[in-house]
């Protein structure tokens, strides 16, 4: 069974770090796209960023480029993202997702094919 559990969000003031961590059981990560969203209430999700299974490239949505780094540790079968200068604009519930690749154009971050879903983590930034 495919399983993607997201820890690591909680309350920060602005300016601060957080780390998300996504762990996989059922699967490696090594086989497919995964890519990190977010999502606030009465708002569609968006795509943060993402690993590309085709060649392990990373992508980021404009928004969080030279704030935030996606990484991935296959020996714990995890990736991570790295959010640094956090504002109150991040605020948001935070998704790891895979699907068969993992992809960007025009700052839009996506997945392909049949997409699960983590439970999330939420992310609160204080100003």
């Amino acid at each position: 069974e495919v399983q993607l559990v997201e820890s690591g969000g909680g309350l920060v003031q602005a300016g601060g770090s957080l780390r998300l961590s996504c762990a996989a059981s059922g699967f490696t990560f090594d086989h497919y796209g995964v890519a990190w969203f977010r999502q606030v209430p009465g708002k569609e999700r968006e795509g943060v960023s993402c690993i590309s299974s085709d060649d392990g490239s990373e992508h980021y949505a404009n928004f969080v480029k030279g704030r935030f780094t996606i990484s991935s540790d296959r020996a714990k079968n995890t990736v991570y993202l790295q959010m640094n200068s956090l504002k109150p604009e991040d605020t948001a519930v935070y998704y790891c997702a895979i699907g068969a690749d993992a992809a960007e154009a025009m700052g839009v971050i996506y997945l392909l094919g049949d997409i699960y879903w983590g439970q999330g983590t939420q992310v609160t930034v204080s100003s």
